[in-house]
């Protein structure tokens, strides 16, 4: 009998540890096609831009096919990133001069509606802000590190993407 439950053992732990190897091997190789899959679709110039719908801090509604026509800048954003913060004047100095010429969405990451509209209003900057509070636009755009900047043309194709912090304003629109 204790040999029955000493064997009965050993071939469950073997069963198991079989069962947890197959599973670690599933999840790595579906992991790896998933990563090629998502390399594979990700967003590059020339391609189109993702339309996505949100509200802004302000209540307005906002999508990026409403901007059809017109170029647009789309700039993910923290203000507890520290190049996203030196950033921002720039690009609000750039939006200012040509007013008429870009448009501009500015998508916050990971903060509260009260954390962007006192930074905005500090800063005195009245863009429109969406918070992507579920991650949703960010993963349209591949977004894996703030800031990220895009240019999208009349025709609502992707024309530049600048990962990382913008160093000028002809780096955005050259």
């Amino acid at each position: 009998m204790k040999d029955g439950k000493i064997r009965f053992r050993l071939v469950t732990t073997k069963l198991i540890s079989i069962a947890a190897v197959l599973a670690v091997l599933w999840i790595i190789v579906f992991a790896q096609a998933d990563g090629i899959r998502s390399k594979s679709n990700a967003i590059k110039v020339g391609a189109q831009a993702p339309d996505f719908t949100a509200t802004t801090t302000s209540g307005l509604p906002a999508s990026l096919s409403a901007y059809r026509g017109k170029i647009v800048l789309i700039n993910f954003w923290a203000s507890y990133c520290e190049p996203c913060v030196r950033e921002m004047p720039l690009i609000h100095q750039l939006l200012q001069s040509r007013n008429s010429e870009i448009a501009s969405l500015f998508i916050n990451i990971g903060e509260t509606k009260g954390t962007v509209q006192a930074y905005m209003k500090q800063h005195q900057f009245a863009f429109p802000v969406i918070i992507d509070i579920t991650g949703k636009i960010s993963k349209q755009y591949g977004i894996i590190g703030l800031p990220a900047t895009f240019i999208i043309d009349e025709n609502g194709n992707i024309s530049k993407i600048v990962q990382g912090e913008v160093p000028d304003a002809a780096s955005l629109l050259s």
